[in-house]
């Protein structure tokens, strides 16, 4: 039997889009789930936790124990050889990219907040046994208004790549250096072209994507406050490419004869520690270091003055549990605060 010419090449292109076909069949088949990647450890005096779904098996653990490493270095108050630790010694020191990223982020809260967040109030934090200098003896209004001469964010600057401060200024950021911390592990995945993650250190968070596993968004706890030390969840909710820092006075307080409990941010005006009725403040931003900074800012402000705040700040998603005058909890939420 004769095949026609034109047959032929019918049946030779029939053929070939047949193999195109099952080829690209073959190659989708073949493709390999991302892989899920989970790691833990210790920093910052607290835990950290890291997910994150890649295309090929990668092990980051050593390169994020470096960054905390340098972070470490440039700003942790409990090194005694960190950056932050000579310029509070008043030694000469040229501060790197993550010491002028967070100063500089800093001075923003701080005049948004018309100095609610100041962290040059170190010196009184470690004057109360809040921080890691220990308490200092003795301590009266006539030792506080002394060391208060030398707090506040607006007598100390950044020029070039310098700290100038008055010599006895403290500067101290730890309300904000764990969120800078998950921002730096969330930008070095993004740089690696990881699109699905979620970043943990001591409970501020960040994510980006979805969890793959699950097929659904990133969930996170907002804690129940409980002063006994024990852990539960008051709400569950989705974080959709965002950030969520909670700062609380229910683990870390005084309380006095009278049975006030007296949180560990100290208020920026008086250098006294915060009488509040506030327990748990929880703030969504884009990024975890801004979270972090509002919510501590936040802690000294007091439910009015964080209302007319959020006013003019819509940017900003926030969740607050407190005491009302029965002693009952309440929760308030701004600028739509996920319920779930």
């Amino acid at each position: 039997m004769k095949v026609s010419r034109n047959m032929k090449n019918y049946l030779i292109e029939r053929c070939r889009n047949l193999f195109v076909f099952f080829f690209i069949i073959l190659v989708f088949s073949c493709k390999q789930e991302p892989e899920n990647t989970k790691l833990t450890g210790d920093v910052f005096g607290t835990t950290y936790a890291v997910q994150y779904f890649s295309d090929e098996e990668h092990d980051f653990q050593k390169q994020f124990d470096s960054l905390f490493y340098i972070i470490n270095k440039s700003m942790s108050t409990y090194q005694a050889n960190s950056d932050i630790s000579k310029i509070n010694r008043n030694e000469d020191v040229r501060v790197d990219e993550h010491f002028e990223k967070v100063f500089n982020k800093s001075k923003e809260i701080y005049g948004y907040t018309e100095g609610a967040f100041d962290p040059t109030i170190g010196i009184m934090v470690n004057a109360w046994d809040f921080g890691p200098e220990g308490r200092i003896k003795n301590l009266d209004s006539l030792k506080i208004d002394s060391l208060m001469q030398s707090v506040g964010l607006n007598r100390v600057g950044l020029k070039e790549d310098k700290i100038i401060k008055v010599p006895n200024a403290f500067l101290d950021f730890n309300a904000i250096a764990k969120g800078y911390g998950v921002d730096v592990i969330a930008e070095f995945l993004e740089g690696k072209k990881i699109e699905n993650y979620i970043v943990e250190i001591g409970g501020e968070i960040r994510c980006k994507g979805i969890n793959l596993e699950k097929g659904q968004p990133w969930k996170v706890g907002v804690e129940m406050p409980h002063f006994d030390g024990t852990q539960s969840i008051i709400k569950a909710i989705s974080l959709h490419n965002e950030s969520m820092a909670t700062s609380g006075t229910y683990r870390k307080f005084k309380t006095d004869d009278q049975g006030n409990r007296y949180s560990h941010i100290i208020n920026a005006k008086t250098g006294y520690p915060s009488k509040t009725n506030l327990l748990s403040i929880s703030v969504i931003a884009q990024d975890c270091m801004t979270a972090d900074g509002y919510a501590t800012a936040f802690k000294a402000m007091g439910i009015e003055k964080i209302t007319e705040f959020l006013k003019i700040h819509p940017e900003l998603k926030v969740f607050l549990i407190f005491e009302n005058g029965k002693g009952e909890l309440e929760t308030m939420s701004f600028n739509g605060f996920p319920d779930n």
